[in-house]
């Protein structure tokens, strides 16, 4: 079982020890909605597969509410409340908009790597798994830390030129969903300035999944079978790079 833990300068996340002998450490990072149920329980099934896991919660201290941020995802993605919902959305989202955010946030995800890194069970060998808002900072971390094993973001966004993706110096797994219009679209541009960079990156699509496609808590897109495939990949490559 997890535990609320508080690390580094004072954050707080959700930790769970590793089933067996520890293969390494993974970050994983949740989605828009925050620290949620459903991302815990993502943290303990990797840990179940003898990953000691650290989900930072990178959320509430701008106001994202589980609870409410759980009706507002279903409402999101329920066409007959999508646009009811959109305002609290835009105000939800207002705070995270900033080059300032995002300089802050990745520095919180760097310390969560940094406190599993310097546990004597992983032996340094740390890898982060992202969703969503979580893939982008997944993303983020592979930018920023030359020491991270591996990256495996689901349907997140980078947006960096090939300078800054050529200081990525681990393998980066992404999955997306192919009805996920707007990745969709910028997905060879990455693709090919990745490679350009000389990062060993590899993407993973599937036919009639969108955005959010893992989550099993929301009935409007996850997609079963492209979960469970993405699951079984993820597992395989950390098992490889970690």
């Amino acid at each position: 079982m997890g535990l609320n833990v508080e690390y580094g300068d004072g954050q707080t996340g959700f930790f769970t020890a590793a089933t067996g002998t520890p293969k390494g450490g993974l970050v994983v990072i949740h989605e828009v909605w925050g620290l949620t149920d459903h991302i815990k329980d993502v943290a303990g099934r990797f840990a179940a597969e003898g990953y000691v896991t650290l989900a930072p919660d990178l959320l509430s201290g701008v106001g994202i509410d589980p609870a409410e941020a759980a009706e507002l995802q279903a409402d999101l993605f329920d066409p007959e409340k999508r646009n009811a919902a959109q305002p609290r959305l835009r105000q939800l989202m207002a705070p995270m908009q900033s080059p300032e955010f995002g300089r802050q946030t990745t520095e919180r995800v760097q310390q969560a790597f940094d406190h599993l890194a310097g546990l004597s069970e992983t032996g340094g060998r740390v890898g982060v798994v992202g969703y969503c808002f979580g893939g982008t900072y997944a993303f983020a971390l592979a930018v920023a830390e030359p020491r991270l094993r591996a990256a495996v973001p689901y349907y997140g966004h980078a947006d960096y030129g090939r300078d800054e993706l050529g200081a990525i110096k681990c393998p980066v797994l992404a999955f997306y969903g192919e009805d996920d219009a707007n990745l969709m679209a910028s997905l060879p541009e990455l693709t090919d300035s990745m490679h350009a960079a000389g990062v060993d990156f590899r993407a993973h699509t599937y036919p009639g999944a969108g955005h959010a496609f893992f989550n099993d808590t929301n009935r409007h897109a996850y997609a079963e079978e492209a979960a469970n495939d993405a699951w079984r990949r993820t597992l395989d490559f950390l098992g490889t790079a970690i």
